[in-house]
């Protein structure tokens, strides 16, 4: 019952983000135009079929990525607080994704790829500054800090010297979905399928790492090699939505955690939980960024932001 008002909340989500906005557009007017016989006026048809719907399709993608990343390395690093945007994994993903716009241009097939080298270098990077006979939490997210820092003054540095290379750069530092298009839904697609289906299929094993890694080696997993490929999932999810939409952060902090509350801890479980409520988190957020200051957009990113870090203090100060 639970998972199924979940889904309904992606539903809302998905015809808040096709209704609304500068035109207005009825949820029965996006029926007659997809499955009846109907067709709205030619503006309004190109305003939903060329402009809502693949914004909104992006959102769900981000939103499935980022909280599929986060319920991957909370999993992976021990760490309640673990989120891509946090740790810095974003900021590897982002800081070798403009390294490579400002050689090629916005070639998205080489962007992703270079997204995920910088994602999986930060992962890396985190994981060997938090290991001290073993991992803890709060080593982690200090870790974690330290490098989003320093590779967030990387990116700093690259936007100061090439900004006019990197196209609508400040939109893409906070995290939005402005102007987003068919051919960003042409490059997220398929690393969002490939890494959904890689996060499903790992359930069993992020089952066995909640256990210890004692337990977990005992029943026979490979733990160092699972916690590698699991991390790689998870940067190859967080890179892809990073080249899309930039750094949208507190994404994989809150949905993962709230799917957990209500769904319980059972990957098996969480995992398509948090998948559809963050396609849920992201579609109505971007919705009512956008249109609460109308016609001025606010990007999606700062109102996350704004609901992600009081959520960020409250579990660390419970954590601590």
């Amino acid at each position: 019952m639970k998972f199924f008002l979940i889904c309904a909340a992606a539903v809302a989500g998905f015809f808040l983000s096709l209704t609304n906005g500068s035109v207005e557009i009825s949820a029965s007017q996006v029926f007659a135009n997809f499955f009846g016989n109907v067709e709205l006026d030619e503006t309004r048809r190109q305003i939903l079929e060329n402009i809502r719907l693949p914004r909104t399709i992006v959102a769900i993608l981000v939103g499935v990525n980022l909280s599929l990343s986060g319920a991957i390395l909370q999993a992976v690093m021990k760490n309640p607080l673990a989120d891509p945007h946090i740790i810095g994994i974003s900021s590897g993903a982002g800081l070798f994704g403009i390294f490579v716009m400002m050689i090629f241009g916005d070639a998205g097939i080489f962007v992703t790829p270079a997204a995920f080298i910088g994602a999986m270098l930060a992962a890396t990077l985190i994981y060997v500054l938090a290991w001290k006979d073993g991992i803890r939490p709060i080593r982690v997210i200090l870790a974690g800090v330290a490098v989003s820092a320093f590779l967030g003054a990387g990116i700093s540095a690259l936007l100061i010297f090439a900004g006019d290379k990197v196209h609508g750069a400040l939109m893409w530092m906070v995290g939005g979905l402005s102007a987003r298009s068919w051919s960003h839904v042409e490059i997220l697609l398929p690393y969002s399928i490939a890494g959904t289906l890689l996060t499903f299929l790992s359930a069993r094993h992020l089952n066995v790492l909640q256990l210890g890694d004692e337990v977990a080696t005992g029943l026979g997993l490979r733990v160092h090699l699972v916690r590698t490929i699991l991390t790689a999932i998870a940067a190859l999810l967080a890179a892809s939505a990073v080249c899309v939409v930039g750094l949208l952060g507190f994404v994989g902090l809150i949905v993962p955690h709230t799917a957990r509350l209500i769904l319980g801890s059972d990957y098996r479980i969480l995992l398509p939980g948090a998948a559809t409520l963050g396609a849920a988190v992201v579609t109505i957020s971007d919705t009512f960024a956008r249109t609460i200051f109308a016609p001025i957009e606010l990007p999606v990113g700062i109102l996350m932001a704004m609901l992600g870090a009081p959520f960020f203090l409250y579990l660390l100060r419970k954590e601590l």
